[in-house]
């Protein structure tokens, strides 16, 4: 009976599948509202990072996920420059559970997405006449709890 309930784990872990089929770039938007001069500025910079993410089903089975990595820079209180990038790529994620699925989007997409996002904004900033940007790693499973921690605070505070 054991040996039954252990193969059925098992049959039912090798269900399971992340698969990425393919690596993309969506979207590039890069502004220098106060250029040329924001170049005459000392070059102290006051850096703002957002990362976000949305999903879509595309087929059963078959997900795009898209993460928007927004820097902001700006020098004495004027807009340096504005670079957003939305980095997608499609992925076969099956046999997972909502919760599964869920979390799958947003740490392990998220961490398959992230350095080729970083990349192209790093080459959009140096085209852009501005020094290297180079974006420290992200622990997409503290994000991940943190977000939901949140949430789950959040319906807490609705709730009473």
């Amino acid at each position: 009976m054991a040996d039954n309930d252990q193969d059925a784990a098992q049959n039912e872990g090798a269900k399971k599948a992340i698969q990425p089929q393919k690596i993309y770039l969506k979207d590039v938007s890069f502004e220098t509202p106060n250029s040329p001069g924001i170049f005459t500025l000392d070059w102290k910079p006051n850096v703002d990072i957002e990362i976000d993410s949305k999903s879509a089903v595309l087929a059963e089975d078959l997900h795009e996920v898209v993460m928007t990595l927004t820097v902001t820079v700006k020098v004495e209180d004027r807009t340096a420059f504005l670079a957003e990038v939305h980095q997608a790529g499609i992925f076969v994620m099956r046999g997972l559970d909502t919760e599964e699925l869920h979390r799958a989007q947003h740490v392990f997409c998220m961490r398959m997405l992230y350095p080729y996002a970083s990349a192209a904004l790093t080459d959009i900033v140096t085209k852009g006449g501005f020094p290297q940007l180079l974006l420290a790693p992200v622990n997409f499973e503290g994000l991940y709890a943190q977000r939901q921690q949140a949430a789950a605070t959040q319906a807490d505070d609705s709730e009473a």
